[in-house]
Formats: structure tokens, sequence, C-alpha cells
């Protein structure tokens, strides 16, 4: 963990009490665990993770909660949270205070590009960062920006991902990400943000690698591809057959990985 995480902590500690992650998420910090999955919206259930894995509630809130996922000897620290670049920053803070070896982010991304379907499941290759939570997180001051920032991940990390995937049977293909810090108003600046010639949208990669980097983990983003806005396939109204295809990214290609990421 780098100096600045601790700082970040400390200074959170000073204002709020302490086992924090386990007030929040119900996880434990005497654990170990294999890998720590943060999920804006997606709980274990919803990937269906219970039917080959014993799944575990810890704690229920109206917007958060944390599981315990378990299968033969491992053991995954699951917390699902609101979207946001905002909610992920404050949300793995909390769990600087937990013991994992590594760091899964799992969520839905929007096309921007008409070569992605709809079930895609893709990682970024980089982000570009467009939220100002970013310049809190990483400037000594918050009049600093760095707003529309590139984020590149460890390419160690993307290449593990691919690699894992692959000899799986699934392709896990590498795009470049926008981070929007809003869903409605995002159409409405569709033109601006095509300008920064990105493959996929979504709202929290850009904080995910860089938390990563603070906790000095390895970690890596996963993304099923929900809609897209290049070739007319719509977020809400999807026909059966791109239902289906979303589903079997979400329920079978995900839940995979995260298992074969987390037993690496």
């Amino acid at each position: 963990m780098k100096e600045a995480l601790k700082r970040i902590v400390d200074a959170f500690h000073q204002y709020n009490s302490e086992h924090m992650a386990a007030q929040a998420f119900g996880l434990n910090e005497e654990i170990t665990y294999d890998a720590l999955v943060v999920a804006p919206s997606f709980s274990p259930y919803r990937l269906r993770m219970e039917t080959g894995c014993n799944v575990t509630t810890l704690r229920e809130g109206s917007y958060i909660a944390g599981y315990l996922v378990e299968k033969d000897d491992l053991k995954i620290a699951w917390i699902k949270i609101g979207s946001s670049a905002g909610n992920l920053i404050d949300h793995l803070s909390l769990c600087a205070e937990l013991s994992f070896k590594r760091m899964i982010f799992i969520g839905a991304v929007g096309a921007l590009k008409e070569g992605f379907r709809v079930g895609d499941v893709c990682t970024p290759s980089f982000s570009i960062s467009g939220s100002s939570a970013d310049s809190y997180l990483m400037k000594e001051s918050i009049r600093e920006s760095m707003l529309f920032s590139k984020v590149v991940p460890d390419r160690k990390d993307v290449e593990e991902a691919i690699g894992v995937g692959s000899q799986m049977g699934y392709t896990i293909r590498k795009a470049s990400v926008f981070c929007t810090p809003s869903i409605a108003l995002e159409y409405s600046h569709l033109d601006e943000i095509r300008a920064f010639d990105t493959d996929l949208i979504e709202m929290e990669t850009s904080s995910f690698y860089l938390m990563t980097a603070l906790f000095e983990l390895p970690g890596v983003a996963l993304l099923v591809v929900s809609d897209n806005s290049a070739a007319g396939v719509p977020l809400v109204g999807r026909t059966e057959e791109q239902q289906q295809r979303y589903e079997y990214g979400r329920s079978v290609v995900l839940p995979d990985m995260i298992l074969a990421l987390a037993g690496k």
C-alpha cells in the first residue's frame, strides 16, 4: 500500500470509526482473501454464482452490500456498490483495512463503435478520466485537475486476464474506455465523447486503476457490453437474442473469469 493511501485512510479515521469495512460490508480483517471483487450493482447472485459456489450475504444496506464467495479453497470478498467514480473511491478506501491478494472490477459497459456486440467481455487498454473525483484522489489540491487524463492499467495484469480467458475458450477484448460521470447526460454529449476516440463508455475504471496503483496490488476490470449507441442497440429494450448474449457474458464468462483469476 502506498503512503498516499495510508494518508487517505488515516484522515478518514480521524473523523470516523475504525473497522469501517466490517461495518459497511461485514468483511473480516483477520482473513486474507484471494481476491476483492468490486461491482457497481452486480451481486454474486446476479451472476448466478450460487449455482457453483457457496455464497454468503454478510451485510446488505440500502445501496451497498458485502458477500463472501467460496469455492474449494478460494475465499473471495465481494462488495456491491453504487455507480460512479466517487462511490468506487469511497468504498475501496474503506477496504484498505482488509487483506486481499488482487482486485477485480466487474461491470456493464456501453460501446461507442460498431464492432462490439452485446455480451462481449472487454478489459480496458486505457481509461479516460471524465470525473473530477479522480482529482480528489490523486492531486495534492482539489484546485488541480486531471480531467480527461489517460489512466493506463498494468500491462501484465491485462495480458494475464486475456490469457486466462483464452485458456477457457473465452475472448476477452482489449478496448479503450471513456469514464463518464453521468449516464443520462452522456447522450447529449456523445459527439464530444466520441472525439476522444475510445471504444467503450462506463463510469469507474479510471478510478479503479488509480486505486489498484495505490493498493500496489494486481487488478483488472472486466466489462460486459450492455448496449451500443453506434449500432443502435439500446440499454433498455434489447432483442431476445441480444439479452441471451448479454446474460451469457454476465452469468457465464464473468463468474468463470473471477474464479480463475482469484485462483492465480
